[in-house]
């Protein structure tokens, strides 16, 4: 079967990958270059982990993530999976902080309850008098983005496939089975596969009954030098307790220390528009941090990466036929995580015609 998937991020890739394993003549049209610094798996490293607050769905499918990760690693021949763990905080009851560890309780996952002098001796970063505790969990860490795009992009062209690189999809015409590219080429394929991202609107303009694009962003800070050391060595951070959603990235085989927050996030009308730090946005994103963190105004801001993404109205992932296109639109900035799963369920569609099981696997309803 002749496949052509218009969006070179995780998705994408990783249905190529498992296109090309089951055989297909696989072409791959990228509207930059993988990784592209625009999208969002261009970023440096994204989290994973089995926490899912209230999601009880998702925390069930991550076990097959994990798993689909893995035959990944190996057939890249090497993983990109920093194994360091996931800490959490609680500022008050009720927060995020604590319904994530209530999550955790209902999936039955082991983590370490600690007091908050505990954590802030294992964690010095932390200000203690600001949380109620803190718990570690030794399942997930941090995905290495551009690496895994990098070596995903190499193992394609390697095993057969081809990628179209700074081509932009114009047009899809799902009737016939057609791509059409800005400079006037024209793909035919039995099957289309549409993993465009935050660009998936300006593709299949009637899913904004559906998704909303949104701007947002996250920094890259450098801690003061006595708390290097302890960073280096810090697991990920889901979420700092409190009402900000942040989260936050250790730096691991050389990637900054990155954080974000859902505060931070705008509606957009436009992926490719005000993709330019405003003055003052990096820092106002690092003083969301405290409390917990102790002595927040020591950090400074290394630099700024804008990123774009649909979300859903319940914050799940979303498939939609059309002809012989099928489009699928991540989980409102959480996707990445599944990524390689959601490649080998798109090819398992796609070989089937069976969309109404992958949309109940992707909205973790089966």
């Amino acid at each position: 079967m002749k496949v052509c998937i218009a969006g070179g991020g995780i998705a994408g890739l990783a249905a190529a990958w498992a296109l090309t394993k089951r055989g297909h003549q696989v072409t791959l049209v990228e509207q930059g270059s993988i990784p592209n610094p625009l999208a969002a798996s261009g970023d440096e490293h994204r989290m994973i982990r089995r926490g899912f607050g209230s999601a009880d769905g998702y925390a069930r499918t991550i076990s097959e993530a994990f798993t689909a990760w893995d035959e990944l690693w190996r057939d890249l021949g090497r993983s990109h999976l920093s194994h360091r763990g996931v800490l959490a905080m609680s500022q008050f009851e009720g927060d995020d902080g604590e319904n994530f560890r209530l999550g955790y309780d209902r999936m039955g996952e082991a983590y370490e309850l600690y007091e908050p002098k505990e954590a802030a001796r294992r964690y010095p970063f932390l200000d203690p008098a600001t949380i109620r505790y803190a718990y570690f969990t030794r399942a997930g860490g941090a995905l290495l983005c551009q690496r895994i795009a990098s070596d995903l992009a190499r193992w394609l062209t390697d095993n057969g496939a081809t990628l179209r690189l700074n081509s932009r999809v114009d047009a899809i015409d799902a009737d016939k089975g057609t791509v059409g590219l800005g400079d006037g080429d024209l793909i035919a394929a039995d099957q289309i596969v549409v993993t465009a991202g935050a660009w998936v609107l300006q593709l299949v303009p009637e899913l904004s009954r559906h998704l909303t694009l949104y701007r947002t962003f996250v920094a890259y800070l450098t801690p003061p030098d006595d708390l290097a050391s302890a960073w280096a060595d810090a697991p990920a951070i889901l979420d700092i307790g409190g009402e900000t959603g942040a989260y936050m990235l250790p730096p691991v085989a050389g990637t900054g220390l990155k954080a974000g927050a859902s505060l931070v996030k705008r509606p957009a009308c436009d992926p490719d528009a005000d993709r330019v730090e405003s003055h003052g946005e990096g820092e106002r994103l690092r003083d969301l941090l405290s409390p917990p963190l102790a002595r927040i105004r020591e950090y400074a801001v290394a630099r700024v990466r804008t990123c774009a993404y649909t979300f859903t109205a319940d914050d799940k992932f979303l498939s939609y036929r059309r002809g012989k296109a099928l489009i699928v639109s991540a989980c409102s900035g959480h996707g990445y995580k599944f990524g390689a799963a959601v490649g080998r369920r798109l090819a398992e569609a796609v070989e089937s015609g069976d969309d109404s099981s992958l949309l109940r696997w992707l909205r973790a309803e089966a």
